[in-house]
């Protein structure tokens, strides 16, 4: 599966801000099968910190929405809790992070109902904003090859000359 550009802004962040040794994408649960068919859009891992950061990633500009308000919750709900399998059954020994990436949720019913979901930290709207204004800061200040397309794209932006 094709790494989508949402993907590569949450592993320029984890990778830059959080100090992640590795950023992998798309990565499913070993052994196949049904199982093997869910995959966790983007794992970072600080070997340091023996943490880890779980993320799903939903790059809708127009707004996250499956269907209805409800629906969209539910399914959110559901990805989360197959984060934390995920982090429980095969990161023993990581302090695991659960972090919901996304530039336009709904407020309102959405972004309520996503509150509710305990331990999963919302990176969305503002916050999303933010974040990414964290990577053009620190891309105008480094110059060398962070392994990361989004990543070198703000560097190449920051670092042009108007003459």
């Amino acid at each position: 599966m094709l790494t989508d550009i949402g993907e590569f802004i949450v592993g320029a962040y984890l990778g830059i801000k959080l100090n992640c040794d590795v950023v992998d994408y798309n990565v499913r649960p070993p052994g196949g099968g049904l199982a093997g068919l869910e995959e966790i859009d983007v794992v970072g891992f600080n070997h340091r910190e023996h943490r880890a950061y779980l993320c799903e990633v939903t790059t809708h500009i127009r707004g996250v929405l499956y269907k209805d308000t409800a629906t969209t919750v539910t399914r959110i709900k559901k990805k989360y809790d197959r984060l934390r399998r995920y982090g429980k059954e095969y990161l023993h020994g990581f302090r695991c992070e659960y972090m919901f990436w996304s530039p336009v949720v709904p407020k309102g019913t959405i972004s309520e109902g996503l509150s509710q979901l305990d331990g999963l930290q919302l990176i969305i709207n503002g916050e999303y904003k933010r974040r990414i204004e964290e990577l053009q800061k620190q891309a105008r200040i480094d110059t060398h090859d962070a392994r990361n397309p989004f990543f070198r794209m703000l560097q190449i932006m920051g670092h042009m000359r108007g003459d």
